[in-house]
């Protein structure tokens, strides 16, 4: 505020002012936009309160910073002009008040950046936080007045009248004070959810994954448009996450509720997810396993009290908490996506027509659970075939659904758009944000389009082995066989190696028998060798899949999951695992309906890049 002190002035003054600042109340502030914010001040000021006026505002308000923490606090600190307005001329004029050939500030255009002179009456104001009173040549009057708020100053507001006006008062001053300091705490308040919302969407774009996320058997684009900068940051966010056997999975969701703490919860469910998917864990089961994370997340921080009669912010943690998701699982060997839904809305699918005719587009029928949080109902999957070239669309709500739209009719657009015929999926993104309603501000949005391309036959080697220890050595003859029909030789002994392990593994201990040589190695020297005799009746299946990397798959009966130990000096085996570990690219196994699976991954070989490991000498090295 100002350090002139106030006038008592006539009735008629007292009126005007007070209608002044009835009028900064009801118009300033209405938008956390800063440039809105200004124009609103200048409004009110002119012509009711000066003939011209600008605003000025130290640049660290844009980012969100605190000007405090800048140097340089004499008042020739760099700002920039946000607003000008004028009731005598269409454009900023020279005022006149600088005689000292420095540029004058008062003929700055809007948007340009500019330095006060040191000593000058402006940067003087600037340095000391108080109003100070100007007199000029055209403009015979000028109040420079500091914009303070919570013990900022954030910029300078210059009110001027010209000749032909009465010259500011004291009581002037104290006025256009007031009026810079309603419009500071605006534009303050407007600099630190600017501040938070850089921060929100800094935490949200770090969580979703790359613009060209690659997956096997898909040809997959996606589009992220958070709301705008006039709303708060949403918890939408989408997934694409790649898994054992070149399955992928692929996730939508929306947490409930806005900003920066929505857009926590969100990176805690997507890790969650992620973690969750990781573990090869069927679609209902991930959903399942999330909704109890959920709320967990959404109860007591402090431990106190339970989920019911929760009040204030226990109850407010627990809406941000609630969150739609769908979860599918493709597998690109046999086309099939596996769905499970959390309150979400349905995927959309559009199938190839072999006439090549307009393709239709149709929702899913994928049960819809509750949503993530709610707790107290299981989820239940969908199991879809996805013939080749059909398209799969996984979206949020705020593609569909505005004030302006019903869900019902965003539906129907989506499902227009998408129809229609086969064109690249970068052109149909683009042709959804542009047919929907996606700038109204509302809510983010998300689109993940998926292309269903599938691994061709010649990628996949399947074979079905007896249970018995004639099957390593036929196990081995195959991988050899197939990688050398991919030109693959370079990893046929690395191959070999792993695949004998795994076998011999699952005849010894997949089959549901004990082993009655506990010295035996990987590796037999004879077929049978080391091998126990195998239940009768089982079988072993091996898979090799040949995409960006090679993936070999062993599938036996056997419930228990394999596990590394570390073999001591002495011990003649137990190292089977570990040399996995140490020849692959990566390696694990997953529960199927029938037993389990342990898979081994193997990077394909580069031009130029180095070898892979010897198999010989990795074996030799662990003893």
């Amino acid at each position: 505020m100002s350090d002139i002190p106030a006038e008592a002035g006539k009735p008629d003054d007292v009126r005007r002012a007070l209608a002044l600042l009835n009028a900064a109340g009801a118009r300033i502030g209405n938008s956390l936009d800063l440039d809105t914010t200004a124009r609103e001040l200048l409004d009110v000021a002119v012509p009711q309160f000066c003939d011209l006026a600008s605003v000025d505002l130290y640049p660290e308000v844009f980012s969100g910073e605190d000007p405090r923490a800048a140097e340089g606090l004499d008042g020739t600190r760099p700002l920039r002009r946000v607003a000008f307005a004028s009731a005598v001329s269409d454009g900023p004029i020279t005022l006149g008040h600088h005689t000292s050939g420095a540029p004058d500030p008062d003929h700055v255009e809007p948007g340009s950046v500019h330095r006060y002179p040191a000593g000058s009456p402006y940067a003087d104001a600037l340095r000391t936080a108080r109003v100070q009173r100007v007199t000029g040549t055209l403009v015979q009057s000028t109040l420079a007045v500091p914009m303070v708020a919570r013990g900022r100053v954030l910029g300078l507001v210059q009110f001027s009248r010209t000749k032909g006006s009465e010259p500011f008062g004291e009581r002037d001053a104290a006025l256009g004070a007031e009026l810079a300091a309603r419009a500071a705490v605006c534009v303050d308040n407007a600099r630190l959810y600017r501040r938070e919302h850089e921060r929100a969407l800094i935490l949200q774009r770090s969580l979703l994954p790359p613009d060209d996320p690659e997956a096997a058997g898909l040809d997959i684009a996606c589009r992220y448009l958070p709301g705008s900068t006039a709303s708060e940051v949403g918890g939408d966010w989408f997934d694409v996450i790649e898994l054992p056997g070149h399955r992928t999975a692929l996730v939508v969701g929306d947490v409930m509720g806005r900003g920066l703490r929505a857009a926590v919860a969100m990176g805690e469910l997507r890790s969650a997810v992620r973690t969750l998917a990781l573990l090869d864990l069927e679609p209902a089961e991930v959903l399942g396993a999330l909704d109890e994370i959920a709320q967990g997340l959404g109860a007591s921080r402090d431990g106190r009290g339970d989920r019911e009669g929760r009040s204030g912010r226990d109850a407010d943690l627990s809406e941000v908490y609630l969150a739609t998701c769908v979860y599918a699982v493709y597998d690109p060997v046999t086309r099939r996506c596996t769905f499970a839904n959390a309150g979400h809305l349905p995927p959309v699918l559009v199938e190839p027509r072999d006439d090549g005719g307009e393709q239709s587009a149709l929702l899913l029928e994928v049960p819809k659970g509750v949503p993530l949080g709610v707790g107290g109902e299981p989820f239940e999957e969908s199991e879809v075939e996805l013939p080749d070239g059909s398209l799969l669309a996984l979206y949020t709500d705020g593609l569909v659904e505005s004030r302006h739209q019903s869900l019902d009719q965003g539906l129907q657009a989506l499902r227009t758009t998408l129809s229609g015929p086969d064109r690249p999926l970068e052109d149909v993104c683009d042709e959804v944000l542009g047919a929907l309603e996606t700038h109204h501000g509302e809510d983010d949005i998300a689109l993940l389009l998926a292309r269903i391309q599938g691994l061709p036959a010649e990628s996949v080697g399947d074979w079905t082995l007896p249970a018995e220890p004639r099957s390593v050595a036929r196990a081995r003859d195959l991988a050899r066989r197939r990688l050398a029909a991919w030109g693959l030789e370079d990893l046929a002994d690395t191959t070999e190696l792993l695949v004998s392990e795994l076998v011999t593994n699952a005849l010894r201990h997949g089959m549901g028998v004990s082993s009655a040589q506990p010295g035996a190695g990987a590796l037999p020297a004879q077929p049978g060798v080391g091998v126990p005799p195998a239940k009768p009746g089982g079988e072993i299946r091996l898979r090799l899949l040949l995409d960006r990397t090679l993936v070999c798959e062993v599938w036996d009966s056997g419930l228990v999951q394999p596990r590394r130990r570390r073999a001591r000096d002495t011990d003649e085996g137990g190292r089977g695992l570990q040399l996995v570990d140490l020849l692959s690219s990566g390696w694990g196994s997953r529960r199927t309906p029938r037993g389990k699976t342990v898979w081994f991954e193997l990077a394909l070989p580069q031009e130029g890049e180095p070898k892979p490991p010897d198999s010989a000498e990795a074996l030799l090295s662990m003893f």
